[in-house]
């Protein structure tokens, strides 16, 4: 009995050896597998890291409108006599649109730049105001039309009348004639911004919608845009040229090409945008031929781009929302990080893009 009971002892002291073995190995076992799977997450692979590198390409920040400095727009000169004109490559948009007389001006809007000249500076027309404040911007000009100046008042536009301003601020220079000579600086714009209390910070996002990455248009109602001619009037007729190994166009107006005072160097843009809108003649107080633009509502036009042209449609709603520009199957059109000429010519101007 004895005997028998000493065996029925080796077996249990056997039995729970092993049962104490078997536990070892499994908890071994366990914590050997947590900490690979730890290891896993702590340690990416090759591939999680060339994908983590991928992801950070992806998300660079927009070059062209970047930051949270408040944009300026400028009133330029298109007059023959005020070309060259400075400093206009140095915009991030240039907005070209009729005025009396067959003429056309322009509206630069800077963003971040710091600018020792930027002219010649001219005066106010009321449909540019629209312009100005779906981009947020501080608007400078030098006088203004009737229609201009009541516009302003009621619009509450932020701007800077440089007939106001001391010559320290507006100033004449040497080699153009007036009233084609009158120039500013960025300095002494935001110096009078900050004097009358204007923002010259906004987080107000782009009216148009950049991307990062480089792309052609390849939708199937994409055409060769290697030269686009746009004949504002009889007497303003922009060309654009394209150029390849650059992938920007050279402006050209009247047959001359454009070049930008400061450098040197010919006028170029990434980006062209054409919307038609009907312009007419206003009566106003000094009858001067002066222009109207319909431009509230949707309007039929062009994205222009590394050699490539898509139509698109153009809606803007009210005087102080963005434009949105779509193309024909009504998605937002992605644009080129980089400058863009919108060029808003009549309805039946007879646009060539060849």
């Amino acid at each position: 009995m004895k005997k028998k009971n000493k065996e029925v002892i080796i077996l249990i002291i056997i039995l729970v050896i092993l049962i104490l073995t078997a536990g070892g190995v499994l908890a071994y076992k366990y914590i050997k597998q947590k900490n690979e799977v730890n290891n896993e997450q702590e340690i990416p692979t090759e591939a999680q890291a060339e994908n983590e590198e991928e992801l950070v390409v992806t998300q660079k920040p927009i070059q062209i409108f970047n930051g949270t400095d408040r944009p300026i727009a400028v009133m330029i000169d298109n007059h023959s006599g005020a070309w060259p004109q400075i400093n206009l490559n140095q915009a991030y948009m240039v907005y070209e649109i009729i005025v009396e007389g067959g003429e056309t001006r322009l509206m630069a809007l800077f963003k971040g730049k710091d600018l020792e000249q930027i002219g010649p500076v001219r005066s106010s027309r009321h449909y540019f105001l629209d312009y100005a404040l779906e981009n947020d911007a501080i608007y400078v000009h030098h006088g203004w039309s009737p229609q201009a100046q009541s516009d302003i008042s009621k619009l509450g536009v932020d701007n800077i009348n440089g007939i106001t301003e001391s010559s320290k601020s507006f100033w004449r220079i040497k080699g153009k004639s007036a009233p084609h000579n009158l120039v500013t600086n960025t300095e002494k714009i935001l110096q009078i911004a900050e004097r009358k209390g204007y923002e010259t910070t906004s987080t107000q996002k782009s009216v148009l919608n950049y991307v990062p990455d480089e792309f052609d248009l390849t939708a199937e109602d994409a055409v060769v845009a290697n030269s686009v001619t746009i004949p504002h009037s009889n007497l303003q007729k922009v060309k654009y040229e394209y150029n390849p190994e650059t992938k920007t166009y050279t402006r050209y107006a009247r047959g001359k090409l454009q070049k930008d005072n400061a450098t040197g160097e010919a006028m170029t843009t990434k980006n062209i945008i054409i919307t038609f809108c009907d312009n007419y003649t206003l009566t106003d107080s000094e009858n001067k031929g002066r222009q109207g633009l319909k431009n509230i509502g949707t309007f039929d036009g062009y994205y222009i781009t590394n050699g490539k042209a898509i139509p698109i449609k153009c809606t803007k709603s009210a005087r102080n929302i963005q434009t949105v520009y779509k193309d024909l199957q009504g998605n937002e059109i992605n644009v080129n990080d980089g400058n863009t000429f919108v060029n808003i010519c009549p309805i039946d101007a007879d646009v060539v893009i060849e």
